[in-house]
């Protein structure tokens, strides 16, 4: 590699349209001659020449749940830093209220899934809406209970 022979990509400008035949893109500035596509103003997206759309021939699928979006969720490895600080007592119950007000899950929130990723070292009880298998299995080993709320 020498420096004569490094090209700067950076540098390149897109060529001028219409500016005269000896520029490569004069008289009809690459848009060929005549038809839709060589006039102005001409937006051709899905257009498929009549035919029906691909976007239109394909079935509508599936289902976005509103409801969802109210849902935090919220794993066991936070719940154990939190209790590590010493914010919450052994005593009482971690729910969605009691975490909104230490800020660790915003006030948007009206429901609370925990999930099982991490180990809780203490007992702890819950009251949550949802719960994985493995969260669930991983309180009841270190000796807490969870309490579905519907």
């Amino acid at each position: 590699m020498k420096l004569n022979t490094l090209t700067n990509d950076f540098s390149k400008y897109k060529k001028k349209l219409g500016r005269g035949i000896g520029s490569g893109k004069g008289k009809t500035s690459g848009r060929g001659h005549k038809g839709q596509k060589s006039r102005s103003g001409v937006a051709i997206k899905s257009f498929e020449g009549g035919q029906m759309p691909l976007y239109r021939r394909l079935p509508k699928r599936g289902f976005k749940s509103l409801a969802i979006k109210n849902i935090a969720s919220i794993n066991l490895t936070k719940i154990q830093k939190i209790v590590d600080k010493n914010k919450i007592s052994p005593s009482s119950k971690i729910n969605l209220q009691s975490l909104q007000k230490l800020k660790q899950i915003a006030s948007k929130y009206k429901k609370l899934k925990l999930l099982g990723m991490g180990e809780m070292k203490e007992k702890f009880d819950f009251e949550v809406n949802f719960i994985s298998k493995s969260a669930k299995d991983k309180i009841e080993k270190s000796g807490g209970k969870v309490i579905l709320i519907k």
